[in-house]
């Protein structure tokens, strides 16, 4: 069985998102362990010493910050918000997500420097070892003072309260006991305010599109290098002195990976009767570049998010201190998920204008692709599909970041949406996988109309394994049917997780 070591001094890179994913079995770390006692026991004997306003440990939250709490109440205080807070509505949040949020809300807590009991922390490890996993809404979080509704949604069932899935079966809260052995926790001071801060809904979601959608870019390329050969384009575009004299790091990648893809074509060296390409094709290593560096740039800020402490307030044993600060707050996370979100909607745009000039009948090759055009309309409405969606990529691409609105009477006064962000950005990478999914099935189409001219190795390889799944198309037939197998195709050869 796959087994997960969770330690705070192992920088996760988005490389582990594949083990996490696939992980069976998850324990956290003797340091962890000893990080997470060594701040319990300092705030234990912090809020026994003093008798100061601390920010949701003695107070209460948000506009009640000035509210003292009395100390037979502290307990009370805790369980109140995680009930109180989870308001979450609209969709549940996918399975792999919900196990994303578990895993980065247990590593978050192994820093130490959140207060909560090591039995609080192994209880959420329990829940991801046996499959236990809390239903989650999309919609609550205004992605400051963290993703508050989800996270509570997350720690309901600790309580024994909200509902779990487990093997695909949704279950009362008030369940877990008897099914499983397990007691209902009582939170001690601090703790449930450590659970519900925090970033992990928008970092879930953000690290998963991100690993996604870098599969999706290194996928794009070989097909539209497929689409190229197809449309009988010209290698010029790709020539390392071209990128050379505007080196941009992603344009000059793109344009290497372009010419590996295409070396040994039968069909992109040969005599072409036009001086140009439409930007589609031409513009492949600037268009695809200017992605790349987008990436790299995302991958840096989401990599640091999911190795940091995001709840409030923050404690430091060492250093006797307990500072209430704003490392909740997801502008970091939203910004860089509407960047993300342009740039899979960017991807799925020159992937639409390249099915639109397979299809629209030059070069040689047949009106939508169809053997027989008027009697078979071909792939004409597969080019309207791929419309469809990436219009819609563009209407879910206006920024959530942007927007704020006041909240708990104006002391959250500037919240960064970075948890709409996120879902919509999620939906985008799916779109994009759509769109891409239907270029492979137009230009494996449109290759076969070159025979007997050969591609190169890799896009003939491709198009040999794309083959056991979809045949081509000789006259009009159930399109949806091969379009769904082509993204299935997709997610198995080129998408790993």
């Amino acid at each position: 069985m796959s087994k997960i070591n969770i330690d705070p001094s192992h920088h996760i890179s988005l490389r582990d998102i594949h083990h996490i994913l696939n992980g069976q079995i998850f324990e956290i770390s003797s340091s962890g362990k000893k990080n997470i006692e060594t701040c319990r026991t300092f705030l234990e004997e912090k809020i026994k010493k003093t008798k100061t306003p601390i920010y949701g440990i003695n107070t209460g939250f948000g506009a009640l910050h000035n509210t003292s709490i009395q100390d037979g109440d502290l307990e009370k205080l805790q369980e109140n918000l995680v009930m109180s807070h989870a308001c979450g509505m609209g969709d549940e949040v996918p399975l792999h997500i919900v196990k994303l949020m578990l895993y980065l809300k247990i590593r978050g807590l192994s820093y130490g420097l959140s207060g909560v009991q090591l039995s609080t922390v192994e209880r959420l490890v329990e829940f991801l070892n046996k499959g236990i996993y809390p239903v989650v809404y999309e919609l609550g979080s205004l992605g400051a003072s963290g993703d508050l509704a989800p996270l509570a949604h997350l720690s309901l069932p600790m309580l024994g309260k909200g509902e779990i899935i487990f093997k695909g079966e949704k279950i009362h809260g008030d369940k877990i006991e008897e099914m499983f052995g397990i007691a209902p926790l009582h939170f001690k001071a601090k703790e449930g305010l450590a659970l519900l801060n925090g970033t992990q809904f928008m970092s879930a979601y953000a690290i998963y599109s991100l690993y996604k959608c870098r599969q999706l870019f290194d996928s794009s390329l070989l097909i539209s290098a497929m689409s190229l050969d197809a449309f009988d384009g010209r290698s010029e575009p790709f020539d390392e002195k071209i990128q050379n004299a505007r080196p941009h790091e992603g344009q000059k990648y793109v344009a290497t990976k372009m010419r590996e893809y295409l070396k040994g074509s039968g069909l992109i060296g040969r005599p072409k009767k036009h001086v140009q390409d439409p930007y589609s094709f031409r513009c492949i290593p600037q268009v695809m570049g200017a992605h790349y560096d987008a990436l790299q740039h995302i991958e840096k800020i989401f990599i640091t998010e999911i190795n940091s402490v995001t709840d409030n307030p923050t404690i430091f044993p060492k250093e006797d201190e307990i500072i209430s600060g704003g490392n909740f707050h997801g502008q970091p996370l939203a910004i860089n998920l509407d960047y993300l979100s342009i740039v899979a909607a960017e991807m799925a745009s020159i992937s639409e204008r390249r099915i639109y000039q397979l299809i629209n009948g030059n070069r040689d090759l047949p009106n939508f692709l169809a053997v027989d055009a008027g009697l078979n309309s071909g792939f004409m409405i597969a080019q309207y599909a791929a419309a469809s969606i990436v219009s819609q990529n563009k209407q879910l691409c206006m920024p959530a970041s942007v927007d704020t609105i006041d909240s708990s009477k104006g002391q959250e006064d500037h919240v960064s949406m970075g948890a709409n962000a996120a879902t919509k950005c999620y939906k985008i990478i799916h779109n994009l996988k759509m769109v891409l999914a239907i270029e492979l099935f137009t230009a494996a189409q449109a290759l076969e109309f070159r025979r007997p001219a050969k591609s190169s190795g890799a896009i003939e390889g491709l198009l040999s394994d794309f083959r056991e799944f979809v045949p081509f198309i000789k006259q009009d037939v159930y399109m949806h049917e091969y379009m769904a197998k082509t993204k299935t195709f997709l997610q198995n050869y080129f998408v790993k997780c």
